[in-house]
């Protein structure tokens, strides 16, 4: 009997897949000497700025003011009913629709005239663009504006040339408003998307003359490099994802490699460092978990280890109406004495 022949697709199918890139590592250091001094917990609020607000929440939904557009998008900690009738939630211009994890896919339904792709978006004196995308995110992290606005603070304060690190910098808004400020930024993100999304940014923010490199790489591959290099940075930003994947596949568990990323990034702090801030977004997990790994990985570094939640304010549509807050993300901040 004559063997059926396989087409070259299914011949592929059947090979297992190929193993991930082996993650570049090295040992973690042994730290001596006191752990810096601890605040918590510490609740950093936004109540929004330029042309973001929270408008209203519950029912595992939010709705938000991004420039000419609301937005409705699931949130599943806001437990409550929401404040405002149906009929604003209603008229809202978009509203993301299918998966509901965090990570997971889904398409945007328009209750009026479908909306381009993308629109003009300002933040802290910065403009980018939105855009609707297919994983609910519209190309910025608003409850982040805490964190860029005390950059920019320190940055504009220091006097002096500041070097900025922002890993897993997404589309670069956070990057714009630390070199509109004066600082000499590095961005790291492994998504080619995500990095010409931020080149676009740079070019309607008007700083394309501005010291930005634009790196697409592994986070991990970047900063052991640099490490060798004996390269130096005063503010270090990082967001890592849960889960993510490399440009060559290398894979980014957060809970498995968290703790060298953090130890590395001690190393790569200037004598003169201001800051080195981590953000946990939608991960299980207490802020006192990334807080003592903060507090060990600093260990002799004197200064101050403060960590606690994100929040966001409602603002109501007027945005001048104080509701409830809505949890974001965990956060542990670094800064010296």
């Amino acid at each position: 009997m004559t063997e059926k022949p396989v087409s070259r697709a299914a011949e592929r199918a059947q090979k297992p897949a190929a193993p991930a890139p082996a993650v570049e590592t090295r040992p973690l250091l042994s730290r001596q000497g006191d752990r810096p001094v601890e605040r918590v917990p510490v609740i950093l609020e936004s109540s929004g700025a330029g042309d973001f607000h929270l408008i209203d929440s519950g029912n595992a939904l939010k709705l938000e003011q991004y420039g000419p557009y609301r937005i409705v998008r699931p949130e599943a900690q806001a437990l409550w009913r929401p404040s405002l009738p149906g009929h604003v939630w209603d008229n809202a211009d978009a509203v993301f629709t299918g998966d509901t994890d965090e990570d997971g896919m889904g398409r945007w339904r328009f209750s009026k005239d479908a909306l381009g792709e993308t629109w003009p978006l300002s933040l802290l004196g910065v403009d980018f663009l939105g855009r609707f995308t297919a994983f609910r995110h519209v190309g910025v992290f608003p409850e982040q504006i805490v964190h860029w606005d005390w950059m920019k603070t320190q940055v504009e304060n220091a006097k002096r040339p500041v070097r900025v690190l922002n890993l897993f910098g997404y589309t670069g808004v956070a990057s714009l408003v630390a070199a509109a400020a004066g600082a000499e930024v590095t961005h790291v993100d492994a998504s080619k998307k995500a990095i010409g999304w931020a080149r676009e940014n740079q070019s309607l923010a008007r700083l394309d003359k501005a010291p930005i490199r634009w790196i697409r790489e592994d986070a991990m591959k970047f900063i052991l490099r640099e490490e060798r290099r004996g390269s130096k940075y005063d503010i270090i930003l990082t967001d890592p994802p849960k889960f993510g994947r490399g440009p060559n596949g290398e894979v980014w568990q957060l809970f498995d490699h968290l703790p060298l990323m953090l130890d590395i990034c001690r190393e790569l702090l200037s004598p003169k460092a201001i800051g080195l801030v981590l953000t946990a977004y939608s991960i299980r997990a207490s802020f006192y978990s990334i807080h003592e790994l903060m507090r060990e990985t600093m260990r002799g570094a004197g200064g101050v280890v403060e960590s606690g939640e994100l929040v966001i304010r409602e603002g109501g549509l007027d945005n001048k109406t104080p509701g409830r807050a809505l949890s974001t993300s965990l956060f542990s901040r670094w800064v010296p004495a």
